[in-house]
């Protein structure tokens, strides 16, 4: 293929893309908003799955530096409620096929493994016009453009390319994330340190009333929050998250009553709060083939919690990588073939997740789990995708 990849956007699903045509010699240039690889935090932990995640850095023949990512127990998985009584509990035994590595250093891992220049920071995409013949134009922030005859956007959830192809918009799904973060845990905040364990905690109100408290066990003794709440988009308008002191009172205030161990991961975190509503597209979102692009991860088919999301990303990127290289000739042919797969892989991952369960419904899951060997419950293991 001499006619050169354009990728807009430099996450997961976009650089595993990019690794895969690199091996196959076909030329790629990812367009990245961002400035620089670390211009901001890249998110929290993911569990990459054996069925789609692994299978994608296997295609992309880094599965040797993945397993040096690896955090070692991290798959252990405690439930508490609102009291702080253990309700389930389950070790991190090495068994597990999800293990746990940061966002940060898997996104390196990708950037590291393809040519200097492959990725253009600070070309955030403004506009995406058609031209002929299958060609289109990307034009940036600062006035600069490319035309490209093979488009794919890898742009996430208000993606600049999805217009191309579909109307459909992002709709929120009715509740949000509120993030936080407790540093040196283990020795500032010893109670809640233990409370959470060696991995996942997750707190939920017995109520079934969509309050959630779910922590993951990072590096160096920080434990990473994500406390969910079912409220109108309306209601998070009127907290002012640009005063973190006033922010934190009133997400606390939701959680009056809880186990003091339990609250202090709102209430002692030592970064402001900061919110993160979820949205999603249409489950079973699709398009008619347009020639010369095409998109991959949440730019596709973005879905409520679901767990699946970063892994989903970068099964899109390595099958179309494998489609570009198994038709080189013929792109239509490569897109065509990627899609017919894409649409149901997409759909299927989309389903339907209680907003409000209780913990009995969630001890049900874990057991159900544990019997069936399937992986981490949906909403727990989204917190990591959608941060």
């Amino acid at each position: 293929m001499h006619t050169p990849v354009t990728i807009i956007g430099a996450g997961l699903g976009g650089l595993v893309l990019a690794r895969v045509l690199h091996l196959h010699g076909i030329p790629v240039t990812v367009y990245e908003a961002e400035s620089s690889p670390t211009a901001r935090s890249q998110g929290g932990m993911l569990d990459i799955h054996d069925h789609n995640g692994q299978l994608a850095l296997r295609t992309a023949g880094l599965m040797d530096e993945f397993r040096g990512l690896v955090l070692e127990g991290r798959q252990a998985i405690r439930l508490l409620d609102r009291n702080g009584s253990v309700l389930f509990d389950k070790a991190d035994d090495g068994t597990g096929e999800s293990p746990e590595v940061q966002r940060g250093e898997l996104r390196q891992i990708l950037l590291d493994a393809l040519p200097d220049g492959t990725v253009r920071w600070g070309h955030k995409a403004t506009g995406v016009r058609a031209l002929t013949a299958g060609r289109h134009e990307v034009t940036f922030a600062g006035g600069a453009a490319v035309v490209t005859n093979l488009l794919v956007g890898a742009d996430g959830a208000w993606s600049r390319v999805r217009p191309l192809l579909s109307d459909a918009t992002p709709e929120y799904v009715g509740r949000s994330f509120v993030e936080t973060h407790l540093h040196d845990a283990d020795t500032s905040h010893p109670a809640t340190a233990k409370a959470v364990g060696g991995g996942t905690l997750v707190a939920l109100d017995p109520a079934g009333n969509g309050k959630w408290l779910v922590a993951h066990r990072e590096k160096s003794g920080v434990l990473r929050t994500y406390i969910t709440l079912a409220r109108p988009q309306d209601w998070f308008a009127t907290i002012d998250f640009t005063d973190a002191a006033a922010a934190t009172r009133r997400i606390a205030g939701e959680y009056d009553g809880w186990a003091p161990e339990l609250t202090a991961l709102i209430t002692a975190g030592q970064t402001a709060p900061v919110l993160r509503p979820l949205y999603a597209l249409p489950v079973g979102h699709r398009w008619d083939r347009v020639p010369g692009v095409t998109l991959i991860g949440d730019a596709a088919h973005l879905s409520p919690p679901n767990g699946e999301g970063a892994n989903l990303a970068m099964q899109d990127g390595a099958e179309l990588g494998k489609a570009l290289a198994a038709h080189p000739d013929d792109i239509e042919t490569a897109l065509t073939s990627y899609e017919l797969a894409l649409f149901p892989r997409g759909a299927a991952a989309a389903v339907e997740v209680a907003h409000n369960p209780t913990p009995q419904d969630v001890i049900n899951f874990f057991t159900d789990r544990d019997q069936a060997g399937s992986d981490s419950p949906a909403e727990v293991s989204d917190c990591k995708r959608a941060c």
